[in-house]
């Protein structure tokens, strides 16, 4: 399956969750909810996948953490704010650099309609 192929079911399993619920939880009951329906869905969902940061020889744990990795391919990078930042962009397109990915998704699930709030962001390998 294609990066664009598994957003566009991501997308899905996320507009499905947002309908049921709504806006107004914390991050993490949307992370693991998502994460739960896609694995239903028999993706592989691995959750907090440390991404440690390398500077020329140095690698540091320094705590970064991509919330959903799926399949391999897409990074989802899960918020539940008021209004998202040009930080919150830049976050999962450095994500997608330091893990060598392609695609990631910026969904922020505190939007009255979500398809506001659903952002894909392509790494230009």
């Amino acid at each position: 399956m294609t990066e664009n192929e598994l957003s566009y079911k991501i997308i899905g399993c996320a507009l499905e969750l947002h309908r049921k619920i709504g806006p107004g939880l914390m991050e993490s009951a949307y992370e693991n909810a998502l994460a739960y329906d896609l694995r239903n869905y028999g993706f592989d969902v691995r959750q907090q996948v440390l991404m440690p940061f390398v500077y020329k020889e140095i690698k540091m744990e320094v705590g970064y953490r991509i919330d959903l990795l799926v399949n391999r391919k897409v990074i989802v990078e899960v918020k539940s704010i008021e209004n998202l930042a040009p930080v919150h962009f830049s976050q999962v397109l450095t994500y997608l650099k330091l893990a060598d990915k392609k695609l990631g998704l910026l969904i922020n699930f505190n939007n009255k309609s979500l398809k506001e709030g659903i952002h894909r962001l392509a790494n230009n390998l």
